[in-house]
């Protein structure tokens, strides 16, 4: 029993450890697509019937899982280690043992994963500088003392928002590659926020816009999701892209529209802030 726990322990910590590899993979190449393109391998051997085929198929998805850490695994003791298991033989390692090995695994396979978000987000952060150095020379763009970068898009004429102000916008949020990641006008409903509630970049934007307005903002990942990133669709280091439009100032006192969060994250993953 305490084995099997401790396999689906190292299951789980394989899943949420993998995830931003794995999101990170798909976002820098489409080739990171789906398990059903998998190469096809040796036909000679059959596999007649159903009971056949769907252990073939598990085997096939759990190695698809494992493979993100062929690194971290031992593939000869790992086969051994689940033989031993299915056949219910006794374990070649006490609870203990039991214990440490899954706890250095998980280290290890952290160890594994940061290494890969590491060079992501260098690769991220030496994308970013390049477009904001050639969107700087853009006529129109302005840079703040910040690095923040806007475009006014639509001059507007009203009242602009104070940091303690809540705001209603649409918006269009883009990577620089223009994947889009969250966008207000996909889901056809307006947000209202508070803007010392969100990422610097829109603490910073929005308080320059006049009621009516929209602007284009680039935000450089520092006044964004930084090293962190905000998975699944933004990796570590990335330049966000948005479109803001500023609809209006929700006065105090007046009953304001339900907040939902933007889709692709979580509200507690919208850290150093929220919009």
């Amino acid at each position: 029993m305490k084995l099997r726990i401790a396999l689906v322990m190292v299951l789980t910590v394989m899943g949420w450890l993998a995830l931003p590899v794995v999101q990170a993979a798909e976002t820098e190449t489409e080739t990171a697509a789906p398990a059903a393109k998998a190469p096809r391998g040796d036909k000679s051997t059959s596999l007649k019937t159903s009971k056949e085929r769907y252990s073939y198929a598990k085997g096939i998805l759990t190695g698809a899982q494992l493979q993100q850490f062929g690194d971290s695994l031992d593939v000869k003791s790992f086969m051994t280690g689940l033989q031993d298991r299915l056949n219910n033989k006794p374990s070649k390692l006490t609870d203990e043992e039991l214990n440490q090995a899954n706890a250095d695994f998980q280290e290890a396979v952290k160890k594994e994963v940061e290494k890969k978000l590491k060079i992501i987000g260098e690769r991220n952060q030496k994308m970013g500088t390049e477009f904001l150095a050639a969107n700087a020379s853009k006529k129109g763009v302005v840079t703040t003392a910040s690095g923040l970068q806007y475009e006014v898009l639509n001059p507007g004429n009203g009242s602009k928002p104070k940091v303690t102000d809540q705001v209603k916008v649409h918006y269009h949020g883009t990577l620089i590659d223009n994947t889009v990641f969250d966008s207000s006008l996909m889901r056809k409903e307006p947000l209202t926020l508070p803007l010392n509630a969100v990422i610097p970049g829109w603490a910073e934007g929005l308080q320059l816009m006049p009621v009516g307005s929209k602007y284009r903002f680039v935000i450089p990942a520092k006044l964004a999701y930084g090293s962190k990133g905000a998975p699944p669709k933004i990796t570590p280091e990335s330049t966000l892209i948005f479109e803001v439009e500023l609809l209006e100032i929700v006065k105090e006192g007046s009953k304001p529209e339900e907040k939902k969060a933007p889709e692709g994250n979580k509200p507690e993953e919208r850290k150093p802030g929220r919009w």
